[in-house]
């Protein structure tokens, strides 16, 4: 299965899973950076997937009996 078949949630496991993995420290250099590529890999999928929803997201606004749709902004705090 690809990085691009993995739903948001299994992605998110697999990175915590491999967080856990390099924190332990009983893997050599190579397993490490191997580890660390595919970390890399999952965090960019899931960064993906939420600016996808948030370009999906919309907030509907009803304006004089008009019903228009407007893309979700999110404010910075």
């Amino acid at each position: 299965m690809s990085e691009k078949d993995i739903s948001f949630e299994d992605a998110m496991k697999q990175l915590e899973k491999i967080a856990e993995d390099l924190e332990k420290g009983n893997l050599n250099l190579d397993e490490s950076v191997d580890k660390f590529e595919e970390g890399t890999k999952l965090a960019k999928h899931c960064s993906e997937i939420l600016e996808s929803a948030e370009k999906r997201i919309t907030i509907l606004l009803k304006d004089e009996q008009v019903i228009k749709e407007e893309n979700f902004i999110q404010e910075e705090e």
